[in-house]
């Protein structure tokens, strides 16, 4: 399993339905609230061969309220 981070900014007043949404599907292993240019940073994990840009655009993109994503792919963990 590989992980990576996105930080999603959401419509205003939609942070709590964006992050319930992403719960309820169950494709984020951490899903936390933040402060400044984005509202949510959210931990995923997908194995080896999934295709992280499919993944954020098929799983993550098509949850409503979601303006703008940002993905930050790891390579090790220390």
């Amino acid at each position: 399993m590989k992980p990576f981070f996105v930080l999603v900014k959401c419509q205003l007043g939609k942070a709590y339905e964006v992050a319930s949404a992403l719960a309820e599907a169950e494709i984020a292993s951490e899903i936390y609230s933040t402060a400044g240019d984005y509202d949510l940073l959210t931990k995923f994990y997908v194995d080896a061969d999934t295709d992280i840009g499919h993944f954020v655009n098929e799983k993550v993109h098509s949850v409503p309220g979601i303006l703008d994503t940002k993905t930050i792919i790891t390579f090790k963990a220390f």
